[in-house]
């Protein structure tokens, strides 16, 4: 595992004023009067171990975070106060900022904002993995400037992915989902150098069928990926893809949109005037039979646009799957995760990540900008 100080480093914490920025990034909904409220508070609660740690040693503990997407302006649907109202049900006592995004100088990481932000802070803690990929001025900053350490959370979540880097029980089944290729293109090659087989599904699997020469009637595909895809396929014989297919007719509305339109089922190639948008039945036997027999499984995304009933079945299936298998299992990224909690499935896999893009990240490059910062930091 990376060697980084760690909230246990740190000297004597009380009365000490410590800056902990979290990842409180949270979905939200409205209430039958109209209030927004935090709709799922498990980012909320995967920090009270370290924020439990900060106050019994007597700290005075503020928090940072992000909410939505801003884009530096104050945007009303993004206020802080629906998380504030969940946190300060058990930590009445300690003080949380407004969404860091609300400023431009957050994502342009402006040393103006850093020093805005720490202003005031003797110690910095950052337990935020799920954007510890990102060079934002909360991430990287303080540590120039603060003693820092990480998290119980960062520390949880690096001893969990080291363990895929580093050893993982054989067989190694990694399973790689959802819609863009281009966000995961680069996390495929690095599973596949370490991974027994990677099995590949969703929307991105047609841009891989798309160089193999198969039709894939309106599937989704990005053109500009297409050479790597196939330079990727050219230099790996564990990369698995659908052989099957669970379509719907091109004029036809799925997922939020509505539901309408012709399903049918496809072996092989897709006719024209069809996109698909599930894995099939052949496919999700195919690569159950590889999950049941894996030692160490790791998944991010789903197979399917698994929010439409239609089209819910290969994640519903791969998800229990995981879940039922002996293997060491590693759920990675929000929409697997959301999965997971809105299947109601028996049992649990033995990790969920908080971090999709940080997690595949940390697994294609073996380090964070986050975890440098802290490394490379000022000593605790």
């Amino acid at each position: 595992m990376l060697k980084i100080p760690t909230i246990r480093d740190l000297d004597d914490l009380q009365n000490k004023r410590v800056l902990l920025r979290a990842d409180f990034n949270v979905p939200l909904k409205k209430d039958s009067d109209g209030n927004i409220k935090v709709a799922d508070d498990f980012r909320i609660r995967a920090a009270f171990p370290t924020i439990d740690y900060l106050l019994n040693k007597g700290a005075k503990v503020t928090i940072c975070t992000h909410l939505g997407r801003p884009k530096g302006e104050q945007v009303d649907k993004w206020v802080i106060a629906p998380v504030a109202e969940v946190l300060h049900e058990k930590y009445p006592d300690v003080d949380i900022m407004e969404n860091l995004r609300f400023d431009i100088g957050e994502e342009k990481n402006s040393s103006d904002f850093v020093q805005k932000l720490i202003s005031g802070q003797d110690i910095f803690v950052n337990d935020a993995f799920g954007v510890s990929h990102r060079e934002h001025a909360s991430i990287v900053g303080p540590p120039k400037f603060l003693p820092s350490a990480a998290g119980f959370l960062i520390e949880e979540e690096l001893s969990v992915l080291c363990k895929l880097l580093h050893g993982p029980q054989k067989p190694y089944i990694a399973i790689v989902g959802g819609a863009k290729v281009s966000d995961k293109l680069g996390v495929v090659g690095s599973l596949a150098k370490v991974a027994d087989y990677v099995l590949i599904g969703g929307a991105m699997s047609f841009s891989f069928l798309k160089v193999q020469g198969h039709s894939i009637g309106e599937s989704m595909i990005e053109e500009h990926m297409l050479d790597e895809c196939s330079q990727l396929l050219q230099n790996f014989n564990n990369i698995l893809l659908p052989e099957d297919f669970v379509a719907l007719s091109y004029d036809g509305k799925f997922g939020d949109a509505g539901q309408s339109g012709e399903v049918r089922i496809f072996n092989g190639d897709i006719e024209d005037g069809f996109r698909g948008l599930d894995i099939g039945s052949f496919t999700i036997e195919k690569y159950l039979k590889y999950v049941k027999e894996a030692g160490t499984i790791f998944w991010n995304g789903p197979m399917g646009v698994c929010e439409d009933t239609r089209f819910f079945n290969g994640t519903y299936q791969i998800a229990q799957g995981v879940i039922d298998s002996k293997a060491y299992s590693v759920i990675g990224g929000g929409d697997s995760a959301k999965a997971l909690a809105d299947f109601h499935l028996n049992g649990q896999p033995d990790y969920v990540s908080t971090g999709g893009g940080a997690s595949m990240e940390f697994l294609e490059y073996g380090d964070l900008p986050g975890i440098k910062a802290l490394r490379e930091g000022m000593t605790v």
